[in-house]
């Protein structure tokens, strides 16, 4: 009798996968994909990452740019203008106005504008200023305000007269009172340049400084 060869036997582990489970066997639960890992939790007695808060969406007004903070700091108060320079020119009364003559000479020689020049007297005219003013008081101080020539003016009227970076005054004569008002004139309308001629210690009284 012809042996019949044994069927061999098929180990389940090499079959495929089955659409139902074999009789006797569970099927194997699935098991759940991976995700993202929660975030560990903060360890004892140290602080977790601190995240950001969202940016706040601030109203108009807020985004408005900013004015300056604290109180405004006070003005620098404006340096003061500086004295004069003041030169003495001894002289006689009766030699005061040629004295002043030839200062202004030497500052035009110098390089001195004619309009910077401003020659007040104390006693006599000067015989420019007797000459302007006999076209009469508009035409004469017309001049002045044209402000391009030696301007000569008695120290009666001297406070009419504008600021120019330098004034000569001549101690020519006259009343004391008329010494005191050019002296004072001529010093707060001297821009750089104060020329005295006269008498030092008349001069010295009057302004209250060495000279």
């Amino acid at each position: 009798m012809p042996l019949i060869p044994e069927e061999p036997q098929i180990h389940e582990k090499a079959q495929g996968p089955r659409a139902t489970p074999a009789s006797g066997r569970t099927a194997p639960t699935p098991r759940p994909v991976p995700g993202p890992r929660p975030a560990a939790p903060p360890r004892p007695g140290r602080p977790g990452p601190v995240r950001p808060a969202p940016p706040v969406q601030r109203a108009p007004r807020d985004t408005a740019t900013p004015g300056p903070s604290g109180p405004a700091a006070p003005a620098t108060p404006a340096a003061a203008p500086a004295a004069p320079q003041i030169q003495l020119v001894p002289a006689t009364p009766d030699g005061a106005l040629d004295a002043a003559e030839e200062a202004v000479d030497l500052l035009l020689d110098s390089g001195r504008s004619p309009g910077d020049v401003l020659v007040i007297t104390t006693g006599d005219a000067h015989p420019w200023a007797a000459h302007e003013l006999s076209f009469g008081d508009a035409a004469y101080w017309a001049q002045h305000d044209a402000g391009d020539d030696v301007f000569y003016a008695d120290a009666a009227v001297a406070d009419r007269a504008a600021s120019r970076a330098v004034v000569v005054v001549a101690l020519n004569g006259g009343p004391e009172a008329a010494a005191v008002t050019a002296l004072t004139a001529a010093r707060s309308r001297a821009g750089t340049l104060l020329i005295v001629c006269g008498d030092p210690q008349r001069i010295n009284s009057v302004l209250g400084v060495g000279v």
